[in-house]
C-alpha cells in the first residue's frame, strides 16, 4: 500500500504546479494564455487559504521563531493577492500585464523558496509523521471550500474561517458561469 502524502510533500508538489503554471503563462498567448492563468489564480488562492487555515498556525507554535517566519510568509501572500487582483483585470496579452506579471513571477517563486527553506523544512522537526499527513488531509478539506480568486485582508485562520466560505460560493459560482459562457 503506498504511503500517505504529508503536508510538506503536498505543499511541495503545489509548488512545482505553481512554477510550472507561471511557465506555461509566460510562454502562452491568447486565449491559452488566459486560461493558464486562471488556473494559476485558482491554485494559488486555494494554496494560500489553505496554508493561512492550516500551516501557519501550526508553524506559528511550533517551530522556532515560527511567529516571524509566518508574519514574513504572510506580507508577501497579501502583496501576491493585490497583484494577481489587478492581473485579473488586465488583457492577458498587453504589455502591462506581462510586466506586472513578471514581477509577480518573482516575488511568487522568492516566497515558495523561503517558505520551503523557513517554514516546511521544519515541520518535520516538529511532528511525527502521523502528524504531517494529518495536516495534509486539513489542507486539503480547506482547499475543497477556499475562495478561487486572491482576497487580499483574509490572511489569518480566523478572517479565512469568516470570509472564506461565502467568497468561496461566490468564485465558484463565477468559475461555473465563466464555463458556461464559454470562456476560458
Amino acid at each position: 500500500m503506498p504511503e500517505k502524502q504529508d503536508v510538506v510533500e503536498l505543499l511541495q508538489q503545489q509548488h512545482t504546479r505553481i512554477r510550472g503554471l507561471f511557465e506555461e503563462v509566460a510562454d502562452a498567448k491568447g486565449d491559452e494564455r488566459t486560461r493558464s492563468f486562471r488556473e494559476l489564480i485558482h491554485l494559488l488562492a486555494v494554496h494560500e487559504t489553505a496554508e493561512e487555515e492550516v500551516v501557519h498556525p501550526f508553524a506559528s507554535k511550533h517551530i522556532d521563531g515560527g511567529e516571524q517566519v509566518v508574519k514574513d510568509r504572510i506580507e508577501e501572500e497579501e502583496g501576491a493577492k493585490r497583484a494577481l487582483g489587478r492581473l485579473e483585470d488586465m488583457d492577458p496579452d498587453s504589455p502591462e500585464f506581462l510586466d506586472l506579471f513578471a514581477a509577480l513571477r518573482q516575488d511568487v517563486t522568492a516566497h515558495a523558496d523561503a517558505e520551503e527553506r523557513y517554514e516546511f523544512a521544519h515541520l518535520r522537526a516538529a511532528a511525527d509523521r502521523d502528524r504531517l499527513e494529518r495536516l495534509a488531509a486539513a489542507v486539503r478539506a480547506a482547499e475543497a471550500l477556499a475562495p478561487t480568486r486572491p482576497h487580499p485582508g483574509t490572511d489569518t485562520a480566523l478572517k479565512n474561517l469568516m470570509a472564506g466560505p461565502v467568497a468561496g460560493v461566490v468564485d465558484r459560482t463565477r468559475d461555473v458561469v465563466r464555463k458556461a459562457m464559454g470562456n476560458p
